[in-house]
């Protein structure tokens, strides 16, 4: 996550993918003069200093330092003191632009976050332009905060940044964002040797500083006035109450320097071995393992799965790794999250390389999955009835796998979220455990699904089929592939990009056809009708719906049948052409007839009659209209009675009969107990 600073009072409000720094108090000390500098750069902030009018975009501050100097506190601290001013009453936005494992992340991403926070839901599939330009409008009637943490350049901000000068940006970065004009960057070295010995002494305690005063500043600077350096060579003293801060500084200088690393990097870089190295085995191939937590969070039963240990024990660890200063623990909550701080991710992943065998590593992120898998499929089942055969199945899970019950599966679903997402992603880049990374997409799935709804859980589902989509053609995987494509061509037809989804239903077809799938072939020949539909084409969809309904009559698939001849009546009405329409609504009314559908037999009648008028034979019409509504009667479905019985009583009133329309209409009021609509 996020570099570790001087501010540890825990993150501000935030959004997404948000990466709060790790902290450890609530109180920020120090940098007084680097915020003086970034306030008065806000007042300057608004003119174009050419045409001395007000930009037309909002102002970027730009706090640039190396991992570990505090970047991100001090962005908090400046966010924090500018929320409590009132000059920002929309509050504030965070997002962190760097994975944990060092990589930009994407700009659809980032923006999906941002809207998340403002609680709009961006469409599934939506591409960067989409997005940004959707949160840009989101932006343009607020005053808000937006802190952009961690930016590897300026083409990771520029889209993002707001189009009303009205709104403030604050990014930290580890330098200049040439590109983006106007920003004047705050260059943060180490801490003062005051603050320095300070953060020092909140780690240890203020007596051993007082008993040697000279030795605390003599480990600031050996730290360089680094605030994570710091935190962690006070995590090893506060563990060790007995050792003097001359002990850790002689140990800290008899380690070697990474001649390979720039030189004010390399304080950090021995405080972390310092920390590592005095651990005990077991707990030190935990802390490494932990680079390969997903989105650099991890639970007990992280640490637990890929350590191979009891999920007591993993938890027992990871608090201790927070006394230390390598994690950042959530508060608050009965089961909590740890991060891992973005300055330390690096380190961890190097250091893993270093140490441990692939084979090993591989093992324990194997394992990882597999418990996500488990847990995943724990949270699904815990919504299905009691008795059910999920349920049973979930009685037969070891307690630690189950939860008490649907509220607690979603509140962990809800919170475990950008991790489950990470580690889905990151299975399936992996390449070499397709299998388990299929079998977590389809948990994660189904258990967003069970909680969230389809709807809700829209945007991150187009995403998850867009990864089984990724294994099923790097492995040659044909029917995964049709139904990964009808999932998203699904998607994308929801959401009004018909002609994408064409094209992939298309795509599905051929999959379908050479898994020799003929589920696949049916739905997607029957999507791909339904395309042309939406599209207005009608000829070309009756052609398709036509193929699906050759197909389902060779299966004998009677009930998939009469519904495709229904849909063929449907779009040669819209063309006009009623004597086909009415040949194929009268098929599907047989074959309800025939499968014993009475509802569904007595809406197909409603439809013919419906052809008939247009066709200009209105006895016709009411004749069917009437048979329709025996139907219904004797299926005994009221609502759908009485809907009939208002067709009835307009078609009535056409054709001049306004009394007998009263009397069918007076039927359908008494049918819905007097609201007189269906």
């Amino acid at each position: 996550m996020t570099d570790q600073a001087v501010d540890t009072s825990g993150p501000a409000e935030a959004a997404g993918t948000e990466e709060p720094a790790v902290r450890e108090s609530a109180r920020f000390f120090g940098r007084e003069r680097e915020l003086k500098q970034l306030r008065a750069d806000i007042e300057r902030a608004g003119l174009d200093t050419m045409a001395g009018r007000r930009s037309a975009r909002a102002r970027v501050l730009l706090i640039a330092g190396r991992p570990g100097s505090g970047r991100t506190a001090l962005a908090a601290e400046l966010t924090r003191r500018l929320l409590e001013s009132g000059d920002y009453p929309d509050g504030l936005l965070r997002v962190r632009l760097t994975g944990n494992d060092g990589t930009p992340v994407p700009t659809e991403h980032a923006a999906r976050a941002l809207l998340d926070g403002l609680g709009i839901t961006g469409p599934p599939g939506a591409d960067e332009d989409e997005l940004t330009g959707t949160l840009r409008e989101a932006l343009a009637a607020r005053r808000i905060l937006l802190l952009l943490d961690d930016a590897p350049d300026a083409e990771q901000v520029d889209p993002l940044l707001p189009d009303n000068p009205d709104c403030l940006v604050v990014a930290t970065s580890g330098g200049p964002l040439t590109g983006i004009p106007g920003v004047r960057p705050c260059t943060l070295g180490g801490l003062d040797a005051g603050s320095a010995v300070q953060l020092l002494g909140r780690a240890i305690g203020q007596v051993r500083i007082t008993v040697d005063p000279l030795a605390a500043q003599t480990m600031a600077e050996e730290c360089g006035g680094l605030p994570a350096a710091l935190v962690l060579v006070g995590g090893w003293l506060a563990a060790r109450p007995t050792a003097s801060v001359s002990d850790a500084t002689r140990r800290l200088r008899a380690l070697p320097d990474d001649t390979e690393a720039p030189a004010g990097a390399r304080p950090l870089i021995r405080a972390f071995r310092l920390v590592h190295d005095s651990l005990p085995a077991t707990p030190a191939r935990i802390l490494r393992l932990l680079a390969l937590a997903p989105g650099g969070l991890a639970d007990a039963h992280t640490a637990s799965a890929l350590a191979g240990c009891s999920v007591s024990a993993a938890r027992n660890t990871l608090d201790d790794f927070v006394t230390l200063g390598l994690l950042r623990r959530e508060e608050g909550v009965e089961e909590p999250q740890y991060e891992v701080p973005g300055c330390l991710a690096g380190l961890l992943r190097a250091l893993l390389e270093d140490r441990d065998r692939p084979a090993e590593v591989q093992l324990a992120r194997a394992r990882m999955l597999e418990r996500t898998v488990r847990l995943l499929q724990s949270c699904r089942a815990v919504t299905d009835p009691e008795g059910s055969p999920a349920r049973r199945r979930l009685a037969g899970l070891p307690r630690t796998l189950r939860f008490p019950g649907p509220d607690a599966a979603a509140a962990w679903l809800r919170a475990r979220r950008p991790a489950l997402l990470a580690a889905a992603r990151a299975a399936v880049e992996d390449g070499e455990l397709d299998t388990l990374a299929r079998r977590l997409v389809a948990a994660l799935v189904r258990a967003l699904a069970a909680h969230e709804g389809t709807e809700a859980a829209a945007p991150d589902l187009y995403a998850l089929h867009g990864l089984v989509l990724a294994v099923a053609e790097r492995r040659d995987l044909p029917r995964e592939r049709a139904a990964a494509l009808l999932n998203l061509a699904d998607l994308d037809a929801g959401t009004g990009r018909t002609k994408e989804a064409l094209v992939r239903y298309r795509a599905a077809l051929d999959a379908g056809r050479a898994a020799k799938d003929p589920y696949a072939t049916g739905r997607a020949m029957e999507s791909v009708g339904g395309a042309y539909a939406e599209l207005g084409d009608y000829h070309r969809a009756s052609d398709w719906y036509g193929r699906a309904l050759a197909q389902r009559l060779t299966q004998g698939e009677a009930a998939e049948a009469a519904r495709l001849y229904g849909r063929l009546g449907t779009v040669h009405t819209y063309a006009g052409r009623y004597g086909e329409a009415l040949r194929n609504w009268r098929a599907a009314a047989a074959g309800h007839r025939r499968l014993g559908d009475l509802p569904a037999q007595a809406r197909a009648l409603s439809e013919t009659a419906r052809v008939q008028e247009y066709a200009g034979r209105p006895q016709e019409s009411l004749r069917t209209c009437r048979e329709a509504v025996e139907w219904a009667r004797r299926a005994g479905d009221v609502r759908l009675q009485a809907a009939l019985e208002l067709r009835l009583a307009d078609t009535l009133d056409r054709l001049g009969d306004p009394a007998a329309a009263g009397l069918h209409r007076g039927t359908a009021e008494r049918l819905l107990g007097g609201t007189g609509t269906a």
